[in-house]
């Protein structure tokens, strides 16, 4: 996957990330959007696991859109178990701590301050998701109010890519029509 500034992604994007409303830092420019929504279909099948609180997470290769890991939220046994921690937790039992800027993480809603934060430290190579926060919060769930961009934004040292609003429709109702306890 190329390397390219934020600023030359924006650049390359032009009035797309206008037009489109994706909540993008940028682009992941050699990906085309049938593979990124080939992905999320595969997040929200993980999130279907669970019907309360659907956040669905899989971590592919970039280059080929092979899985390499996979989670759903599990929150209920441990508090940090987030459906990306446990998309990340798989992915370290089945590839160890390495290879992580060539992988891109799928998730069903906008990482939290605490999971994109993980991600921004194990050097992810970007980071895709559908509904925003403002979505989830639509849907009854509390959220922290600090943006996956914002995350982005203060880790100068964070060369991978966020694109937001993939499939967004299709997460959203996944909140919007989630099992309530």
């Amino acid at each position: 996957m190329a390397t390219l500034s934020r600023r030359a992604m924006f650049a390359s994007l032009g009035g797309l990330a206008c037009c489109c409303a994706l909540h993008a830092v940028a682009a992941t420019p050699t990906v085309p959007m049938q593979a990124h929504e080939r992905a999320m279909r595969l997040a929200i099948a993980q999130a279907r696991r669970n019907p309360v609180y659907p956040f669905g997470a899989v971590i592919v290769r970039a280059t080929s859109g092979e899985v390499m890991a996979q989670g759903v939220n599990n929150a209920g046994t441990n508090p940090m178990l987030h459906g990306e921690v446990a998309a990340m937790n798989d992915y370290l039992s089945r590839h160890g701590n390495k290879g992580w800027d060539a992988m891109l993480l799928y998730t069903t809603a906008e990482p939290c301050s605490m999971c994109m934060s993980a991600l921004v430290w194990a050097g992810i190579g970007g980071v895709v998701f559908g509904t925003s926060i403002d979505g989830i919060k639509r849907a009854g769930i509390d959220q922290i109010q600090i943006t996956a961009k914002a995350v982005v934004d203060a880790s100068p040292f964070y060369h991978g890519t966020l694109l937001g609003g993939v499939l967004e429709a299709e997460t959203d109702q996944l909140f919007l029509h989630r099992k309530r306890t």
